[in-house]
């Protein structure tokens, strides 16, 4: 409270903020006193974050490094691993003793650029560096595409693609500012080929899946070979058959948001 009273004079708002850290907590049905930290999900965090950690932000523009913090997360670049050591050890140093902070050493590390994530994002190894998807982002995407598609098994194939949008606008709006765009022409190679696979489920006899290739346009024979070739689904969502009787066109159709048509739209508007 007395590092907010630096930057705050209104009593009342210093009182507010007061009672909010001396609010108590629910668990396990009873009141417990609270003797550390903020409530989870307030406003409170992000200010008080903000306020103590300006104190690291003048440090560290005081020792010339280049950074970015976004609340508690923070990467600091310089120029060679033992300036990155060095770094390292009087920064702890500088939080633990002065701000009173623990850093959590599992989460930090000295590493190249293009080797940690920040906010999502990473960094490419080249001289000119470009913004680019961390690899974590893009697996935890997968894995909410295919929570998404697994909970909507016996949803029709427009349902889905109603349900999976949503996810895929917010995601692509977040990562708007990638400059690495071939990860987003693979991912949405991937989608169209889960929906595939989910279309050829849908199918479950061999006659059926054979009759929908014929009425996308593929020749008879083909189409037969095709739906009798005792394949998975997965193998043959990436077939040559199902590319041409459900090629990226038709799922625009049914209006699937494409990753990298939005990306191209962000960049066109921006």
């Amino acid at each position: 409270m007395s590092r907010v009273a630096r930057r705050i004079k209104d009593e009342g708002v210093l009182k507010l903020i007061r009672r909010y850290l001396e609010a108590g907590l629910m668990g396990e049905g009873l009141m417990e006193v609270r003797e550390q930290g903020t409530p989870q999900g307030g406003p409170l965090s992000p200010l008080l974050s903000n306020l103590l950690l300006d104190d690291l932000d003048r440090e560290l523009e005081g020792r010339g490094h280049r950074f970015c913090r976004y609340a508690d997360d923070c990467n600091i670049y310089v120029a060679s691993k033992a300036a990155a050591e060095h770094a390292m050890a009087r920064v702890t140093q500088f939080l633990e003793k002065k701000l009173k902070l623990k850093v959590n050493g599992d989460k930090s590390a000295c590493a190249r650029p293009w080797e940690r994530k920040f906010l999502g994002y990473s960094l490419t190894w080249h001289r000119q560096a470009k913004l680019k998807i961390a690899s974590t982002s893009l697996v935890r995407l997968q894995q909410r595409v295919r929570e998404y598609l697994r909970a909507g098994r016996g949803r029709s194939l427009a349902g889905t693609i109603q349900k999976l949008n949503p996810l895929l606008r917010g995601w692509m709006s977040y990562f708007r500012w990638t400059e690495v765009k071939g990860v987003l022409e693979e991912l949405d190679g991937w989608i169209r080929r889960k929906l595939r696979a989910v279309i050829w489920r849908h199918g479950k006899r061999s006659v059926t899946r054979a009759r929908a290739l014929m009425r996308k346009g593929l020749e008879e024979q083909r189409a037969w070979r095709s739906a009798l070739n005792q394949r998975g689904a997965w193998w043959n969502a990436g077939a040559s058959h199902m590319n041409s009787a459900y090629p990226k066109a038709y799922f625009d159709r049914l209006g699937l948001v494409s990753l990298m048509d939005s990306h191209r739209r962000w960049q066109a508007s921006s």
